[in-house]
C-alpha cells in the first residue's frame, strides 16, 4: 500500500476516490491539499472516511495550488517529497460559465505549480492527471486519446480552453514522470445509488423539464444528430484507481468516456419521460432556446447554463480504445446511460428542492 497526495479535496470525485483507493487496498495514508476555507468540510469528509475505514489515515494539508509551491512551507514540502508514492491533481475550475481569468489561474496556473512540485517527489511512481474529453474544443468526427490538437475552429467555453492548456503542460512531462491523463466524459452520479453533490451537466436538463411540466407538452430543443457522452461516476472512480495500478497506463492518455454514447434526442425524450410520463412533442429551435437563455431571469428561473446548449449540436465522437485494452483487464465496463437513468432521475427528484445540490447560475 502507498501513501497518495490529492489537490481537489473534498470534491465528490476526490472522496469517493480516496475511499476506492482504500477498498482496494492501493493506499493506506492520503495527504490532501486543501484550500484554506474548505479545511472544515475537509475535516468532516475525511472523518466519515475513515470512520469507514479504521486504520487508515488522511492529513489534511493547508494550500492553495495557485500559489507558488502551492502555498505550503518548505518544512512541509520536504515531509511530502519523501512519502508521496502517487500524486492525484484534480483540483480544477469544472463550471462552463467560468470567468476566463479565474478559470486560467485555477486551470492553467495552478497545474503549472502542481507539475512544478510533481518534479520534487524522488519517489513518485505515478502522476494522475485529470483532465477531459472536451479539450477537443469544437473539432468534431472522432477524437483519439494519442490527440492533443489545438481545434482551428476554437473552444466552446474557456473551461475547454483552459483545461487544454493545462493538459499540454502535463503532456510535456511525460518523457521524465511517469504520468497518466484522465480525460472523462460528461460526469453524472453514481449509477447504482443515483447519488451527487450538485446538479449540472446533463441535470441542467432535468431542471429545466422539472420548471416546464405544468406545460400541455414539452418540446424538443433543436433537431440534433449529435451524441452525447455522459458516464457515472462510479465507472471513473473504479476506472482511475485500477489505472492507477496499472504499469501499462504509464506514459498514456486515456478517455474514460462512453463506448457506446446515445444520441442526444434520445437521452432527452427518455428523461422528459422519466419526469413526465409523457414522450416530449413538438420542437423548440435552438437558435430560440439560446436567445431566451441569454435573459438571466430565464436561465436562473428554468436552472440551466446557456453553454450547456453547444453540447446538443457538436459531432464528436471519443474513440476510447486505448481506455478499453487496459480496464479489461480489471473486467471494468461502462454502465449504459438509458438503462441507469432511472436512478439519476430519482435521486434529483428526491434532492431537488435542497438549494446545496444547486450550482449558482450566473
Amino acid at each position: 500500500m502507498g501513501v497518495h497526495l490529492f489537490t481537489g479535496f473534498p470534491g465528490f470525485i476526490s472522496g469517493q476516490l480516496v475511499r476506492e483507493l482504500f477498498r482496494k487496498n492501493y493506499a493506506d495514508h492520503i495527504f490532501a491539499i486543501v484550500l484554506p476555507t474548505q479545511i472544515e468540510k475537509a475535516q468532516e469528509e475525511s472523518a466519515k472516511i475513515t470512520t469507514s475505514f479504521p486504520g487508515r489515515k488522511i492529513t489534511i494539508v493547508e494550500g492553495d495550488i495557485t500559489l507558488p509551491q502551492l502555498g505550503i512551507s518548505q518544512e512541509t514540502l520536504l515531509i511530502l517529497a519523501e512519502q508521496i508514492d502517487v500524486l492525484w491533481h484534480l483540483a480544477a475550475i469544472y463550471d462552463l460559465a467560468v470567468p476566463r481569468e479565474i478559470a486560467w489561474k485555477v486551470n492553467v496556473d495552478g497545474t503549472k505549480n502542481v507539475n512544478d512540485f510533481v518534479q520534487h517527489l524522488p519517489k513518485l511512481i505515478r502522476y494522475m492527471y485529470f483532465s477531459t474529453a472536451y479539450v477537443a474544443g469544437k473539432r468534431e468526427g472522432v477524437l483519439l486519446e494519442t490527440e492533443l490538437i489545438r481545434p482551428e475552429v476554437g473552444f466552446k467555453n474557456n473551461y475547454e480552453e483552459t483545461k487544454f492548456e493545462a493538459e499540454r503542460m502535463v503532456e510535456e512531462l511525460k518523457s521524465t514522470i511517469p504520468t497518466t491523463i484522465i480525460r472523462p466524459g460528461i460526469v453524472r452520479g453514481n449509477s447504482i445509488t443515483g447519488e451527487t453533490i450538485k446538479f449540472d451537466g446533463p441535470y441542467f436538463f432535468l431542471n429545466m423539464i422539472d420548471k416546464v411540466k405544468s406545460l400541455p407538452f414539452i418540446p424538443y430543443v433543436g433537431h440534433s444528430n449529435a451524441f452525447i457522452n455522459v458516464v457515472p461516476v462510479d465507472y471513473v472512480i473504479e476506472a482511475s484507481a485500477f489505472i492507477s495500478q496499472e504499469p501499462d497506463a504509464v506514459g498514456k492518455t486515456l478517455h474514460l468516456t462512453d463506448p457506446h454514447p446515445h444520441p442526444v434526442l434520445e437521452v432527452y425524450r427518455m428523461m422528459v419521460k422519466l419526469m413526465t410520463d409523457k414522450f416530449p412533442k413538438g420542437r423548440l429551435p435552438v437558435q430560440l432556446t439560446k436567445k431566451c437563455l441569454q435573459l438571466k431571469p430565464v436561465r436562473k428561473n428554468l436552472g440551466v447554463e446557456m453553454e450547456t446548449l453547444d453540447y446538443l449540436t457538436w459531432n464528436g465522437y471519443f474513440d476510447c480504445s486505448e481506455a478499453k485494452k487496459i480496464l479489461a483487464k480489471g473486467k471494468i465496463k461502462c454502465p449504459d446511460f438509458l438503462e441507469t437513468m432511472p436512478t439519476m432521475v430519482k435521486f434529483y427528484n428526491k434532492n431537488k428542492h435542497k438549494t446545496e445540490y444547486h450550482i449558482e447560475i450566473k
